[in-house]
């Protein structure tokens, strides 16, 4: 179908504005709402993203007080030297993410489900429990052996990102990192997207049913994975580039080609990817801090390379600078990506994925107990409940399912 039979159709979608706070629960309730990506926090360890409360802004009781069904809790680590005693430690951390997961949900107080499947996503609503669906971000934790991701499929994951900051062995991702063992930054590009070894492990996720993931992939590399896989993908947590011009964000091209592709682009409500970067006032602000954090202030996206500075303080100082000439960031510039999305490739192909855990989280977003806000801002521009299903949980089930039909 043309692209262009999608675009600036929003009037389509539209009923009466519904502000009415019964009906507003009535539809949100019976939206089956899915949080596409959050990162797993593990009990007891110090971190800078968990909430105000000092817990997971994805914690069960968090969940059920924001109506929020289903979330895919990401195994996922950082940048890190590509050696045998690098990956190693790779794997210790995606065990301990995996392990905080699988213990989280045996506790039976939490009336919790891993879900493997779109059919155990909705058992899981209709019982009343919430399902966790298993994420997995950055292929170094693979070892270069593709039959790691077999080993992770058997133990549930099912959405797979090859990249998260920096580039890997399977591709190019849209964050080249500096390394500290070189004393250098890395090209933009090493391999031109995808290498060989991460074309193969498209097929491998498309062989066994499970679902790829573009989000922090280079353009290059994501538009070469939709070319390339069998089934329709996402990108979990991803915002515009044509509101917001940072890496991370995809572009027209890479929205056109997801299209094409019958993927979905999930939306999610961090500052850095929502902040208006053609303000000049702003864009000059953020510079002027980034030089005196000691950073490029030339990198497309305002809260990057923030791990350059070695000095924890001077780190810290730096973040605290640009979050507060950010501010709080609104859950309407979130929905501005969506409007552009649904006005260029159609309400088919957005979601929603927060980054939780991750330092996202805006006024009124702040954590999973507040996703009815986000249900009241589509309604008040004119969303049809249906539509908001569909932004909300329905397509990224059609994308599990026609991932699944791939096997």
């Amino acid at each position: 179908m043309p692209l262009n039979h999608f675009r600036f159709i929003t009037v389509i979608l539209c009923l009466p504005l519904i502000l009415n706070a019964a009906e507003l629960d009535t539809i949100h309730s019976s939206a089956l709402v899915i949080d596409a990506h959050a990162d797993i926090e593990i009990p007891g360890q110090e971190s800078r993203y968990v909430g105000a409360d000092g817990k997971s802004q994805v914690a069960p009781e968090k969940m059920r007080t924001g109506g929020v069904d289903a979330v895919v809790m990401s195994i996922a680590v950082g940048p890190g030297p590509r050696t045998a005693e690098g990956r190693q430690q790779a794997q210790i951390r995606a065990n301990a993410e995996l392990n905080a997961v699988v213990d989280m949900i045996a506790f039976s107080g939490n009336k919790l489900l891993m879900a493997r499947t779109a059919t155990d996503v909705r058992d899981a609503h209709n019982n009343q429990q919430i399902a966790i669906i298993l994420g997995l971000q950055n292929a170094r934790i693979f070892d270069n052996q593709l039959d790691e991701i077999d080993r992770f499929y058997e133990l549930g994951v099912r959405v797979f990102a090859l990249t998260h900051m920096g580039h890997n062995d399977y591709a190019d991702s849209s964050r080249p990192i500096f390394i500290r063992e070189l004393g250098e930054h890395e090209p933009l590009e090493e391999h031109g997207g995808l290498s060989n070894l991460g074309r193969s492990a498209i097929t491998r996720i498309n062989s066994l049913g499970a679902i790829v993931d573009i989000s922090q992939l280079s353009k290059n590399a994501a538009l070469q994975a939709m070319e390339l896989s069998s089934a329709p993908v996402i990108a979990s947590h991803s915002n515009v580039r044509g509101l917001t011009d940072v890496s991370r964000n995809l572009s027209d091209e890479e929205l056109d080609a997801l299209a094409l592709n019958g993927g979905v682009i999930h939306i999610a409500p961090f500052r850095g990817y929502l902040y208006d970067s053609n303000d000049p006032d702003l864009d000059s602000d953020i510079r002027t801090i980034r030089r005196a954090g000691g950073i490029k202030e030339e990198y497309l996206y305002p809260f990057e390379l923030y791990w350059e500075i070695d000095d924890i303080q001077t780190q810290q100082a730096f973040l605290s600078a640009v979050s507060d000439r950010l501010g709080q960031g609104s859950i309407a510039a979130m929905v501005n990506h969506i409007d552009y999305v649904v006005q260029r490739i159609g309400i088919d192909h957005v979601g929603i994925g927060t980054d939780f855990n991750h330092g996202s989280g805006v006024a009124g977003f702040s954590d999973a107990s507040q996703a009815k806000n986000v249900t009241a801002e589509l309604l008040s521009r004119g969303y049809s409940a249906s539509a908001i299903e569909k932004i909300w949980g329905g397509n990224f089930l059609r994308v599990m399912e026609a991932a699944a039909v791939s096997e």
